[in-house]
């Protein structure tokens, strides 16, 4: 039987998975963390829409900027070779990332990569 809608997480029904597409906003930055795990970080940004139709009141923000960390080396390849404005669709986990800055605690959500690929045919290289 069908799990209600308003009824808790049984085993197995518990999903993280995000996909997006969107276009590159800046080269992608690579950082080697203190542990020496290297991550490679871009923004991508999504167009808003709302229930399938284009967002058409401009008093509110028509796209989003995201923020996307790829760990594994396949991810970290495909990332740095990426231009602004290319289009990529990138599927992988939303996370929350918390750090220390200006004597407290920060956190940030991000969209921790499991695949990134640019979109053929579209975005700033064709």
């Amino acid at each position: 039987m069908a799990q209600a809608a308003n009824e808790g997480p049984g085993a197995g029904s518990v999903l993280n998975d995000v996909q997006l597409i969107g276009r590159i906003s800046a080269p992608a930055e690579r950082r080697v963390m203190p542990s020496d795990d290297e991550l490679v970080s871009f923004r991508l940004v999504v167009d808003r829409a709302r229930l399938g139709k284009p967002v058409t009141d401009r008093k509110r923000p028509t796209v989003d900027v995201i923020d996307v960390a790829c760990w594994t080396a396949r991810t970290r390849k495909v990332a740095l070779a990426l231009q602004p404005g290319d289009v990529v669709r990138v599927q992988g986990a939303l996370r929350r990332r918390f750090w220390k800055a200006g004597g407290g605690a920060v956190s940030r959500h991000e969209v921790e990569a499991a695949s990134v690929a640019r979109v053929r045919g579209v975005g700033a290289r064709r």
